[in-house]
């Protein structure tokens, strides 16, 4: 049985906005997320792979899924990286 809240037909492009990324484009639920959502739902996968019980399917639609949403958190820590970096600049 497939889990309803596994999305496999998410795609997938090598472009974002015409910024250059590490790899692929996110999923835009995945690019709308907040740091907290993205995160929350990254533990909520890990902790869905930890119990095991899923498919060979489900369990890779759900690592693919994991790393996009920790690709999400490390934009968003970046992005507070750098605006920290520039406000000690500018101080």
């Amino acid at each position: 049985m497939t889990d309803p809240t596994i999305n496999t037909d998410q795609p997938h492009s090598t472009e974002q906005n015409g910024a250059a990324q590490s790899g692929p484009a996110l999923p835009p639920d995945i690019d709308a997320l907040s740091y907290e959502e993205a995160r929350e739902q990254l533990v909520a996968v890990v902790s869905k792979l930890e119990a095991g019980g899923t498919s060979l399917e489900d369990s890779l639609a759900l690592w693919e899924r994991g790393e996009a949403l920790a690709r999400r958190c490390e934009e968003w820590l970046e992005g507070a990286r750098k605006r920290l970096a520039a406000a000690r600049k500018d101080s």
